[in-house]
């Protein structure tokens, strides 16, 4: 496959599975959480596609969220086949992917800095 066309299928099948989960899911477990399509990797013979998906929560929320996502993948695989004009329908795994918690981790720590200034401009050690 080329790297345009996987490039191509990759949105595709990010955009179909964002919508069917956060729109068409019912789960209550993925339904209020408030998590993020990050990104779709699927495999160059397009039976394979892992999404990646992320969410601000503690551990407990992420674990409830990947059952529901693991619970619905079978349903968003044949959704998604019914959209697709693939060869093959992709077999959907879901991975979390830390990067916006990671962001939003590192986007506090700024304001706390910003906030708390210990000294304006420190002097360097004199010699």
């Amino acid at each position: 496959m080329s790297r345009r066309y996987e490039n191509r299928v990759n949105d595709l099948v990010r955009r179909h599975v964002a919508h069917l989960v956060e729109v068409e899911l019912n789960d209550p477990r993925v339904r209020e959480a408030r998590m993020t399509i990050t990104g779709v990797e699927v495999s160059p013979d397009t039976r394979y596609a892992t999404v990646y998906y992320s969410l601000i929560g503690d551990e407990a929320q992420r674990a409830e969220v990947q059952r529901g996502l693991d619970s619905a993948a079978g349903w968003v695989s044949r959704e998604l086949g019914k959209r697709l004009r693939t060869r093959h329908t992709p077999h959907i795994t879901f991975q979390f992917d830390p990067s916006l918690e990671h962001g939003d981790r590192i986007s506090r720590l700024l304001d706390e800095l910003n906030a708390n200034p210990r000294h304006e401009h420190a002097s360097p050690p004199s010699e």
